[in-house]
């Protein structure tokens, strides 16, 4: 059962936010300092950063001017500061954000996310993701946790989600991935002769020397396992080897494809993170959630969707001379 609260805070976050000002004298006994230092002593719910960035950004003036960080402070300065929201705090705000809708019930929607749109607000995309947009589309997802959404696809892999529109349907949607009955199923163009078939059963953690990376063992390992088929091998310019592969996860951590198959010696194409190059007009890892099957929480059958490959990725795959295995 999920919790209570969870629909009332969403509508909180939805609502606009008044961005409060407040008004300081400094007192005669004040002596010469800089303007962030002694922000930071009159306003200690904030962190230093933050009130850095709204001096910068002009919510911060000295006497009726907008000043810089360090301008020094004297007896008798007005300082007023326009606080804003944090950024996390307007995370949760419909916007009109474009995406297709491949199919919708009552129950769930199916879009086919196109690549470079983030699915939900983090750290450096607080605003602009698939969740805004979803919440601009159909307003009644306030009232579901995270906007419906229960799984999700890098920034800059195109495919197939599934999102609950109601909290019965979520849980029910969070059960079949955590049975790994959901039937997800990847396209993906790397490089190298990959072999006909085979499972990777190799656990995933966080990189402990790059934060932004996963790594086959890295750290707080879990278990992640994608079963693999390839359709075809190709050879490109200069005789680069090439090879379209069929992927179908067993479990869902971050970058799984991307880090499993580069752990195989056989990195996407176009995914610089992981050792793939960006080449034949890759400008993102070419990798795509073509299939997407689940049991739908209200009639319990099994209801599967296709999404053709994104434009990008055909316009590479003819650069590409190809033989069928």
């Amino acid at each position: 059962m999920q919790d209570t609260n969870t629909a009332k805070n969403l509508h909180d976050l939805l609502s606009d936010e008044a961005v409060e000002e407040r008004r300081f004298v400094l007192p005669i006994t004040q002596e010469p300092e800089r303007l962030d230092k002694t922000l930071a002593l009159l306003l200690p719910e904030h962190s230093r950063s933050r009130l850095q960035s709204w001096i910068e950004e002009g919510h911060v003036q000295v006497n009726q001017q907008v000043v810089r960080t360090r301008h020094i402070l004297y007896p008798g300065d007005v300082i007023t500061v326009q606080e804003q929201a944090a950024p996390e705090s307007t995370a949760f705000t419909a916007e009109p954000v474009d995406f297709p809708v491949v199919e919708e019930s009552a129950h769930w929607i199916v879009v086919n996310k196109p690549a470079g749109l983030v699915t939900h607000p983090g750290a450096g995309n607080w605003t602009g993701t698939l969740l805004n947009g979803l919440l601009y589309r159909y307003p009644e997802l306030a009232s579901v946790a995270r906007a419906g959404i229960v799984h999700r696809l890098d920034k800059m892999t195109s495919g197939l989600m599934v999102v609950a529109r109601t909290e019965t349907a979520q849980t029910h949607l969070v059960r079949q991935l955590q049975s790994r009955s959901v039937k997800r199923e990847y396209r993906a163009l790397v490089h190298g002769f990959v072999a006909p078939e085979g499972t990777i059963n190799i656990p995933i953690g966080r990189d402990p020397h790059v934060p932004v990376r996963m790594a086959v063992n890295g750290s707080a390992p879990r278990e992640a396992i994608t079963h693999f088929h390839c359709l075809r091998h190709g050879l490109a310019e200069r005789g680069i080897a090439f090879s379209e592969v069929v992927c179908k996860l067993e479990t869902g951590r971050t970058h799984q494809i991307r880090v499993h198959l580069a752990s195989q010696k056989h990195p996407l194409l176009g995914d610089d993170l992981y050792g793939g190059k960006n080449m034949l007009g890759a400008e993102r890892q070419m990798l795509h959630a073509r299939g997407l099957g689940f049991e739908d929480p209200a009639t319990g059958q099994l209801v599967q969707f296709e999404s053709a490959l994104p434009d990008d990725m055909n316009a590479v795959r003819e650069c590409i001379e190809w033989k069928n295995l």
